[in-house]
């Protein structure tokens, strides 16, 4: 057996099944061993952003941990963009980096980079094989980190040499992450006090595990015995939210809207949340969205067990375990005509299926569409914690491969998905239930927007040609055409919905491109 066999041996004894790779030729043997041991299943990306992004995806669902295949350095690079924004979300990953053979680094060959260097900024834990006896053990310590604390990213750097020399037999036993930590029973009771205090005019601001799974139920019988709201942060790896479930609002993405969605706000609880921020600083605008007099009181770190301090919250406010819960807005009527902003929410609103996936990078065109489905069917919303563009559609082929039985639905704007479109191939080669939404304003619309905000008024024709996407236009049809998914263009909101009606009917990868 060699390294590499060991390694696939201790990923699969780890309860690793699934790696997104884009391999080169000091990954060969690792290739060779994912066919030769039985228990992974691979899956080609044709970007390394849309290996990570779907790792990412695929975490946020599974709640547990893919491995990716990278080529050397700049195979590593190429998909830090979305390692980051999975690093921003606590998605547990596990990086194998192949390496050259740890004697021919001597010579600098084209490819020699600092692949330690590289990864350091966005990892939690790197593990260098010196030999391919160190290739088992240093599997099983990178899953074992990944699986830490609220989810990490691991990097285990692979030379050529450490996998194909022979190992011993076997696989490295898996290694248990330690219990996340209990909050302390003095931060339970000041956060207690507070949310007394506020009553309707407090707010338990929620982040990680908090916002799905009986987690949130608890969290309903908080709101339950105090009036307080439930929120989660302006962006948030994974929001369960449907009609059985206590309804979570969400901190808005522009300054202004913020500071009001939070100036009620007397007593601010976090729990797993941090104290609100601005995505960006403004001239003249604050960056902490609090009002200036609001009472922080941190319950939990996300890397706490928040499950049982929501328990022990609840617990020390005597709520009810049977409550009733707020009832829900109804949904938005369906929409004709035009396309507006308001429009395209009422419309994924009426007819996104139960139980459907929403990875959400539609910053501007698709903001109404998370208040629209408030009443809504059950569904699962992922957002872009990390703020790089190129996120949904990866992240909607991880969500896909961990839950095949869902309808996933990727929202994005054409500037973004320009950066990662290379994810359509993989939808279509695995066969995946994604429908993809593509919002082709023709234009990086939000920077547009952020113009004006950030004070650069009066932009002339130089600056507006960078924030464009004309002369061409482009196609999305054809994009998805070529990558080999089925697709068609809606330029109203009457076509949008008979688009998207369509392709939320059959399994398989499809492509809306609505262009207004």
């Amino acid at each position: 057996m060699n390294g590499a066999e060991s390694l696939v041996r201790t990923l699969v004894a780890s309860d690793v099944d699934i790696c997104f790779a884009n391999p080169g030729t000091s990954e060969m043997h690792f290739v060779a061993a994912l066919d030769h041991v039985p228990g992974i299943r691979c899956v080609l990306g044709l970007a390394e952003g849309v290996v990570t992004g779907a790792a990412d995806g695929y975490a946020r669902i599974a709640g547990k941990p893919a491995a990716t295949l990278l080529h050397l350095g700049p195979g590593l690079a190429n998909g830090l963009s979305n390692i980051h924004n999975a690093r921003k979300a606590n998605s547990p990953m596990v990086n194998v980096i192949g390496e050259h053979a740890t004697y021919h680094l001597q010579y600098d060959a084209p490819l020699t980079a600092d692949i330690e260097g590289l990864a350091r900024p966005l990892s939690h834990w790197i593990g260098y094989a010196r030999s391919a006896g160190d290739v088992a053990r240093l599997g099983a310590e990178a899953v074992a980190a990944a699986r830490s604390n609220a989810g990490q990213i691991a990097a285990l750097i692979l030379p050529a040499d450490t996998a194909w020399d022979a190992a011993p037999a076997g696989a490295a036993a898996r290694i248990e992450p330690p219990a996340r930590p209990k909050v302390d029973e003095a931060a339970i009771r000041a956060g207690a006090a507070a949310l007394k205090r506020g009553g309707a005019n407090a707010m338990l601001l929620l982040g990680g595990a908090a916002l799905y799974g009986r987690a949130l139920r608890l969290a309903g019988r908080i709101q339950a015995a105090t009036g307080c709201r439930l929120s989660g942060q302006g962006a948030n790896a994974r929001i369960e939210r449907g009609p059985d479930l206590p309804d979570v609002g969400r901190i808005p993405f522009v300054v202004d809207q913020a500071v009001a969605y939070l100036k009620p706000v007397a007593e601010l609880v976090l729990l797993g949340a941090r104290n609100p921020v601005a995505f960006f600083a403004y001239p003249g605008k604050p960056s902490l969205l609090a009002a200036a007099d609001c009472t922080l009181t941190e319950v939990a770190v996300i890397e706490a067990d928040l499950e049982d301090a929501l328990e022990r919250l609840a617990d020390a406010l005597a709520a009810p375990k049977d409550f009733t819960l707020p009832p829900k807005p109804a949904l938005p009527a369906m929409p004709s005509g035009g396309v507006t902003l308001d429009g395209i929410a009422a419309v994924v609103a009426r007819l996104l299926p139960d139980n459907a996936i929403l990875a959400d990078e539609s910053v501007t065109s698709g903001r109404g569409i998370f208040g629209a489905l408030a009443g809504g069917v059950r569904h699962d919303w992922l957002q872009n914690m990390g703020g790089s563009i190129g996120y949904s559609m990866p992240v909607a082929v991880g969500a896909a491969l961990a839950a095949p039985d869902r309808k996933v639905v990727s929202l994005t704007g054409d500037g973004s998905a320009f950066y990662t479109l290379q994810a359509l191939w993989s939808m279509a080669r695995e066969n995946l239930n994604i429908t993809a939404v593509v919002f082709a304003n023709r234009r990086y619309a939000i920077l547009r927007n952020e113009l004006s905000n950030v004070g650069a008024a009066n932009p002339g024709p130089r600056a507006i040609d960078m924030l464009t996407l004309d002369r061409p236009n482009p196609d999305w049809v054809k994009l998805a055409e070529g990558h080999g998914v089925a697709a068609e263009r809606a330029v109203d909101l009457d076509g949008f919905a008979a688009a998207l009606g369509r392709a939320l009917a059959e399994r398989g990868p499809r492509l809306i491109e609505l262009v207004f």
